[in-house]
């Protein structure tokens, strides 16, 4: 399978998430075709956890794993620190308090 595009990754995976009523917005918009992509989960009650792609070299596969994972103040400073290093690093933010991400869901470690 062809390895989508950083850009149409994010908007499809907006898509999926306004499907389950999960509200989700573009925080820094990357490089439109290689920009690695950050998912930070805010559950609205001071903490959050950041996602990243990660590629198992043995296998092939990629997955999510946690970058950090903690209060809201340390994760938002972790992810400008990112920033600063890549600049065409995307951010997407979700707000839901029940911590769905749909990450898990088929399709979306492509």
């Amino acid at each position: 399978m062809a390895r989508l595009t950083a850009e149409f990754w994010v908007q499809a995976y907006l898509a999926r998430l306004r499907l389950q009523d999960i509200p989700a917005f573009v925080v820094a918009h990357g490089d439109n075709t290689a920009g690695a992509i950050l998912v930070k989960l805010n559950t609205l009650d001071g903490q959050a956890t950041v996602f990243q792609r990660s590629f198992d070299l043995m296998s092939g596969a990629r997955h999510w794993i946690t970058l950090v994972q903690g209060a809201e103040r340390e994760v938002d400073h972790t992810i400008s620190r990112q920033r600063a290093h890549d600049p065409d690093l995307w951010v997407i933010e979700i707000e839901d308090r029940a911590g769905r991400s749909l990450l898990d869901e088929p399709g979306l470690a492509d």
